[in-house]
C-alpha cells in the first residue's frame, strides 16, 4: 500500500516562491498519475495540478497556471509542486495524491480519482 507524506510547506511573503514535496512509500508509484489539491479555511478542496505516469503531460488549475510547476521523479518516488509568485489567496493546505487507475490521464481535476492522500502541509502566503 502507498503512503504520501508532504513536505516544504512554511510561511512566505506574497510574491515569494515555495517548493513542496511529496514522498511515496510503499509500491507501486511509477504506474500512476499525481497530482496537487489544496484546501483553504471554509473553502472546498480545489485542483491544483496533475503530472502523467512519465511526466510529459502536466495541468494546472486556472489559479495557479503560469505560476506552479509539477514534476516527478519516479526513481526518488517523489512528486514536487514549485511554487511562484505567491499570493495570499494561495495560503491553503496543500495535499499529493495518487490517481485510483493506472496510467490514466482524464478527469485529472476529479478528487474521485484519487484514492490515496497525504496529510497536507500548510503554506501561508502574508500580504
Amino acid at each position: 500500500q502507498v503512503q504520501l507524506v508532504e513536505s516544504g510547506g512554511g510561511l512566505v511573503q506574497a510574491g515569494g516562491s515555495l517548493r513542496l514535496s511529496c514522498a511515496a512509500s510503499g509500491r507501486p508509484f511509477s504506474s500512476y498519475g499525481l497530482g496537487w489539491f489544496r484546501q483553504a479555511p471554509g473553502k472546498e478542496r480545489e485542483f491544483v495540478a496533475h503530472i502523467s505516469v512519465s511526466g510529459s503531460r502536466t495541468a494546472y488549475g486556472v489559479s495557479v497556471k503560469d505560476r506552479f510547476i509539477i514534476s516527478r521523479d519516479n526513481a526518488k518516488n517523489t512528486v514536487s509542486l514549485q511554487m511562484n509568485s505567491l499570493k495570499p489567496e494561495d495560503t491553503a493546505v496543500y495535499y499529493c495524491a495518487r490517481r485510483r487507475t493506472p496510467y490514466m490521464v482524464a478527469d485529472y481535476s476529479r478528487q474521485g480519482e484519487y484514492d490515496t492522500w497525504g496529510q497536507g502541509t500548510q503554506v501561508t502566503v502574508s500580504s
